[in-house]
Order: C-alpha cells, then structure tokens, then sequence
C-alpha cells in the first residue's frame, strides 16, 4: 500500500514507564510499529504525575509528558503481581516480536519475565532492557531518573560557572538522550532478526549511551590528560560565545562568532569599530582573555534592541544568532509550525490536545502519529479480543480474577 508505513509489520510489548523507555518506543510507533503498552492498575506510572498539565489540572491523563511519550500506542492495564496475568503475558509475548522494559534489573526477573524466562517460550525474541547503568556491575541496581545519570556520566561537571555549584544540563538529561540509542539498537535487531531469524538480548545502560555527548571532553583527558570543567556560556573555540540580554523582561539573545570575519562583522553590526581595530581581539583567543569587555559592548547593543529584532538584524549579516525562546513562543514559532512539530490529536479523556511530531521527515515513508497517549487500560478489551483472540467467557474469567485491576 501506498500509505502503508515502514514498521507496520512489527510487534512490541512494551512494559517500558517514566520516561526515557517510552520515548523510544514512541518513535517507532510513529512509523507503524504496533506497540502494546502495559500499565499497572495499582501502581501509577510516574510520568502521569509530571507538570506540565493540560488546562493546568492534574490529572491522570493530564500529564503533557505523557501524553507525548506515549502517543500511538495501545494500552492494556495488568496486575503483574497476579498469577493469572501470566497466561495473558505470555500469549502477547507468542503475539511480539519485541519486548521492552526499564525497570531496574531486579523486577523483570522478580515476576520471572527475564529474558532468559521468555525465550524458553520464544526462542527467537528480541528484547531491550534499559536502565541508569545497565544490567550488570556494581552499580546495576541503582534505580534513579536521567538527572542521576547525567551526573554520574559527567555532565554536571561540565555545566555552570567555575565559581558557582554545579548547574547540570535542563532536566532528567539522559532520559531524553538515550532513547534515540534505544530505538536504533531494536531495530538493528529487527534487521539482524530478518536476516537471520535470531532474537537477541539488548542490555543498554541509559548513562553509557549519553557519553557519546562527552567524546570531546573525554578524548581531551584521554589525549592530553586535561580535565574540562565548568565555563558558563563560554566556549573552548568560538568568541564571543554567549547570552545578551535584550529589550523588555526576561529577553534574551544567544550570539557566537565562529571566525575572526565574523567578529568584523558583529563589531561594524553593534558600531564599534574600536574593538575591530583592536589588536588584543584580533584572535578568538585574545578575545577570549577580554570577553568581559567583549561582553558588556555586545550587551549595551541588544539592550536596546528587542530580541527578535537582533536575530533577523544579524542573522542578514552571516552571524550567528537566534533569540532564547520560552515554551509560549516556540509553541507559535513559524518554522516549527511550517515542519507541522506540533501536531493536535484527539484525547479519549481530554478531547483536543497537542504532542510533538515525528522528529524526522522521510520522504518516501512519512511518519505521522496515529492517536493520542492511552488512559490507564483504554486498549484492553481490545488488545484481548482483536490481538489474543480471547473469547467473551475467557474475559469474563479472567476480570473475575482480578487480572486488569
């Protein structure tokens, strides 16, 4: 089929929660992938609790993170801590071709769902289970979010000024990494899988996959026995690197000159030939030594500027430059709305809502995303009769035994 997309034919059961688990499985639901997500009935996936909220309430089907980490997936709710939940697990697992978690080691094989267990029922699984550090090793059972990771991998060493605590990069740091590693591990399973027709066992540690973001910093100890450390909105190369303030509250602008003509041409920009013809500046690194001075003559021109007005002004001189947007305004910024990021979906609980696009546009098998996030069991009588088959008084049996809640 013409329309048909990319992964229509994959399978995945995904016990994946929080963050940085459903995120990649998101991405491969956007591309056809037909994701079976199981939630617990007694157990809130904590990612429901997170700001922001739509229309500000919170809710358990309110969470904007969750509703964009989980968009196009199908939901079932299952008490996994009932035996009989077993039979249904098992029948999804026949049904997969891919099952997900992140849990921290110890869960999975507590319920006796490993993945050494569920191979025995098949043999040619693929799983990923990914976690702060990995399945195995010292520090294997540390459960913690992306903030822990980010940390512990080093990246709070290198974010803030050098005489203030550390600031750490935005938010659960690694959570939002690692699942790009995660999507792409499955399907170079999936590949292997149809080349082959083997399963394999994708143990991924959520910090070891975000250090590929600290290449430099690592070579250049590696290299030359340097440790990099914390240096504001500076950089190592460019200059000036930094955020100006601009006109009206809490405006900003980022601005870096990435080579000694551009430098000309941000000094001929904000009028200040003196610092163009100064010899001291005449090099990134000089400048680097006086960015103090560099900075306070870059400020007093974008203060009186406002922040959209300096971008397009120095954007038409070949510097670089883009004002520092908050959500409001990169909600409404016309080059997210031209790639259509931001797309509207219609919300069981909530009617109209928005979540992010697919990430990337492929030309000939176009991502789109299907359906909002699911509340908690939306899918369920569905996944049971349409996927496993199951028959009214199988259903029956099994919600009298307490198996979705």
């Amino acid at each position: 089929m013409a329309d048909a997309l990319p992964l229509a034919d994959v399978r995945i059961l995904d016990f994946m929660w929080v963050m940085a688990g459903p995120a990649a499985t998101r991405m491969l639901a956007d591309y056809g992938a037909t994701v079976v997500r199981i939630e617990s009935p007694t157990r809130v996936d904590t990612a429901r609790t997170l700001q922001p909220f739509h229309n500000n309430t919170p809710g358990p089907d309110s969470s904007g993170l969750f509703g964009n980490c989980n968009a196009g997936k199908l939901g079932i709710s299952l008490d996994l801590g009932n035996p009989r939940s077993r039979e249904v697990v098992f029948d999804l697992l026949r049904w997969a071709q891919v099952v997900t978690e992140s849990f921290s080691p110890k869960a999975m094989r507590a319920w006796g769902y490993d993945y050494e267990s569920l191979r025995k029922v098949k043999p040619d699984l693929i799983m990923v289970s990914t976690c702060l550090m990995g399945q195995s090793g010292p520090l294997s059972r540390i459960a913690g979010f992306g903030n822990m990771a980010a940390a512990i991998s080093g990246f709070h060493n290198l974010t803030g000024w050098a005489d203030r605590q550390p600031a750490g990069p935005f938010g659960a740091y690694t959570d939002y990494v690692s699942p790009r590693f995660t999507a792409m591990a499955i399907l170079a399973a999936l590949d292997h899988h149809r080349r082959t027709g083997e399963g394999q066992y994708i143990d991924q540690s959520q910090a070891e996959s975000s250090l590929h973001f600290l290449s430099p910093a690592i070579l250049d100890y590696t290299v030359n026995g340097r440790i990099q450390s914390r240096a504001g909105n500076s950089d190592r190369e460019f200059a000036p690197h930094g955020v100006y303030p601009a006109a009206g509250e809490d405006r900003w602008i980022a601005i870096v000159c990435q080579s000694d003509s551009q430098w000309r041409s941000l000094c001929s920009a904000i009028k200040r030939a003196d610092l163009a013809n100064d010899s001291r500046l005449a090099t990134a690194a000089g400048r680097r030594e006086h960015s103090a001075e560099i900075d306070e003559a870059i400020s007093a021109w974008t203060r009186e500027m406002g922040a959209g007005a300096a971008e397009a002004f120095l954007q038409s001189r070949a510097i670089a430059a883009h004002q520092v947007q908050n959500s409001a305004q990169i909600a409404r910024d016309p080059q997210m709305a031209h790639r259509g990021h931001f797309v509207e979906v219609n919300h069981s609980t909530l009617g109209k809502t928005f979540v992010e696009g697919p990430r990337a546009r492929l030309s000939r098998t176009p991502a789109r995303v299907r359906s909002a996030a699911p509340f908690v069991g939306e899918h369920t009588q569905h996944v049971l009769e349409n996927i496993l088959h199951y028959d009214e008084e199988r259903i029956t049996d099994l919600v009298a035994a307490g198996v979705f809640g």
